[in-house]
């Protein structure tokens, strides 16, 4: 999907000028324990899946809507992994200037739905199911980063510690 509607409504008002907006990314898993990777249309990079919420959303519903329409793939949210907010400011091509706060989840496949991926629109070039061990290159820096978040969380909740991520006085929780 193209940048969201509001977005653009938002930009003829402030133009290039820093833009907070809440993100969702999803780390889908199969049964096989393959993640699900897209790469994307606008830098050529694989990364998980990740969109913005709309207004009124819960992030959630974002993070399935993101996954079926860039993948074809359904799924369901198991776990939320992490709360977090960028620190750096994301200047696009056309100077527009965002931060995020990212809401992680775990995901699986929805039971009976569909588990094969194919390219659901403009923002990726191709899509599929990796080994973690074996993922293909260039990974997006926010893939690489959230993906160690992703299983030190699933490493932590094998072990009974299933608590959500976030940043809290300068510390990580």
């Amino acid at each position: 999907m193209p940048t969201p509607e509001f977005v653009l409504e938002l930009r003829k008002k402030i133009g290039h000028d820093l833009l907070w907006l809440n993100g969702v990314t999803g780390c889908v898993l199969n049964d096989q324990g393959q993640l699900l990777l897209g790469r994307r249309s606008d830098t050529g990079e694989w990364a998980m899946v990740y969109g913005i919420n709309e207004p009124g959303e819960q992030p959630a519903d974002t993070v399935v809507r993101e996954i079926k329409e860039e993948t074809g793939v359904d799924a369901i949210v198991t776990d939320l992994v992490a709360v977090t907010s960028s620190d750096k400011v994301t200047t696009y091509a056309n100077g527009d200037n965002t931060m995020y706060m990212d809401h992680s989840f775990l995901c699986k496949v929805k039971p009976g739905g569909n588990d094969k991926p194919f390219v659901g629109d403009e923002e990726s070039l191709n899509v599929g199911w990796f080994d973690v061990d074996n993922l293909p290159q260039p990974l997006a820096e926010s893939t690489v980063e959230r993906l160690q978040l992703f299983q030190r969380y699933i490493t932590n909740k094998q072990h009974g510690d299933a608590h959500a991520f976030f940043r809290f006085d300068g510390k990580q929780y």
